[in-house]
């Protein structure tokens, strides 16, 4: 199909989020950017988290990692829904009883501002490293297309999709985003829909069997995909970056009841399950599809080459649209959360000041089109499992302090808050890299491992006191 035409149809879909951006969010104030009014419907909320926690990445990448890896990201999602769990039952609670509009407010509480400005600068390296490089990946993918046969720069291309995230996100906040994440992850779910179904063929699953693509359990102890290590570091993977993320968390605060908060991640669990497996059902028909056609591109390349290059026209206007839907959710959600977290946590300034919180969040958009840009000359073939390892170095210290906080009765100064922090990526990273361990490798689990060194450096650090807050 014409790049102008695909062009046309993007464009058009941004002016369907604008215009529903603008209905459902007109008025909404300081209250409504910052957590939704507090009158989200959970359903709506569950729904468009999916398109939150699945991203343009899984949309590419994880189908792309079938040929490689098998079914064996299943095992991860399996071990995120205990994970969900945890933060239905244990977070969520300790959240909604302090009414937090930023859940960093819960390390303030408890161990003083300067926990809760370490806890917030944490968030903001890794939500925007995670974020430009879902968003790069996106991003690329539509300049190969659309915009590069039409003579657009790359630069350029990623410029305008930030302008056009920022007109919708810069005054409506989370109260545009549970709307609009909604019909995005509609647009992304029809697009996986649509491709299964042309790509399904009678016997498929005895093929993946045969090809062996449908393998899920990895029982080798010193493999990084051991099935022991997956679920444990989907488990935690669930908790630190959904549970422990501001971006994840300002939609279920924006849900008035408790009980309805948990119902949303409850349902979110189940339906992640079901939606990550299809994308590992439509990897494995795109690798049978790929071998039977000669076609010989791996990785993030291969479900755009298959569409774009061997199923119908209409199927790649389908496509562009369920990319474009799973690269929004991730972006305009960053964006918002970044500029939560820094307003109420690094700056502490009153919800009110809108001018300060309009300037925060075009700078985060001028970082991010600096990022993204800088992602363009890193070449990784699956940009999933390095958003993962990034997540492992920059959420742990995020995981080792909640747990401080929330079940270690003990108060811990500032300088030790940073030392401990810093320390403990560092030796994760001597312990990845130089690999001391007599052949077991190193996986998901390092963000578990950066967690219990953090929990236990400030353990080492602290007094048997609830009264110091420094």
């Amino acid at each position: 199909m014409s790049p102008a035409l695909l062009l046309l149809g993007v464009l058009t879909y941004f002016a369907l989020l604008l215009v529903l951006a603008r209905c459902v969010s007109h008025g909404s104030g300081a209250e409504g950017f910052y957590v939704g009014g507090r009158e989200s419907p959970w359903p709506v909320v569950a729904f468009g988290m999916i398109g939150t926690s699945l991203s343009g990445v899984t949309f590419i990448s994880v189908p792309g990692s079938v040929a490689v890896s098998g079914f064996t990201y299943l095992q991860i999602a399996i071990g995120q829904v205990v994970g969900y769990v945890v933060i239905a039952l244990l977070l969520l609670p300790a959240y909604h009883r302090l009414k937090l509009a930023s859940i960093y407010g819960l390390l303030g509480d408890r161990l003083g501002p300067a926990a809760q400005r370490l806890g917030s600068a944490f968030f903001v390296l890794s939500r925007t490293l995670g974020a430009t490089a879902r968003l790069y990946l996106v991003v690329a993918v539509l300049h190969t297309l659309i915009l590069q046969p039409l003579g657009v720069p790359f630069a350029v291309g990623a410029a305008v999709v930030l302008v056009m995230i920022l007109l919708y996100t810069v005054e409506g906040g989370v109260k545009a985003l549970v709307w609009t994440d909604t019909l995005q992850t509609a647009g992304m779910l029809t697009g996986l829909v649509v491709c299964v179904a042309l790509l399904w063929q009678t016997g498929a699953l005895a093929q993946l069997e045969a090809a062996g693509l449908s393998r899920v359990w990895v029982g080798d102890p010193l493999s990084r995909d051991f099935s022991a290590k997956a679920l444990l570091a989907g488990m935690f993977i669930a908790i630190a970056m959904t549970g422990l993320d501001q971006e994840m968390m300002q939609k279920s605060l924006s849900v008035a009841k408790l009980r309805d908060a948990q119902k949303n991640v409850l349902v979110l669990a189940v339906l992640m399950l079901v939606v990550v497996g299809a994308f590992l059902l439509l990897g494995g028909l795109l690798t049978l599809f790929a071998q039977a056609h000669g076609i010989t591109v791996k990785g993030d390349a291969l479900f755009p080459t298959v569409v774009m290059q061997y199923l119908p026209a209409w199927v790649q206007v389908v496509f562009v649209l369920a990319l474009v839907s799973a690269l929004l959710p991730s972006a305009d959600g960053a964006l918002t959360a970044l500029t939560a977290s820094t307003c109420l946590d690094l700056l502490r300034l009153p919800r009110e000041d809108v001018r300060t919180r309009q300037r925060v969040h075009y700078a985060f958009a001028v970082l991010f089109l600096a990022l993204v840009l800088g992602f363009k000359a890193l070449d990784s073939t699956s940009m999933i499992f390095l958003i993962l390892k990034l997540a492992g170095y920059t959420y742990g210290p995020l995981l080792g302090l909640f747990a401080f906080a929330m079940f270690t009765p003990r108060a811990v100064s500032g300088r030790a808050l940073v030392a401990v922090c810093g320390a403990a990526p560092l030796l994760c990273a001597v312990l990845d890299f130089g690999q001391p361990w007599g052949g077991y490798q190193i996986g998901l689990e390092l963000l578990l491992l950066n967690g219990l060194l953090t929990w236990g450096g400030l353990w080492l650090s602290s007094r048997p006191s609830l009264l110091l807050h420094s």
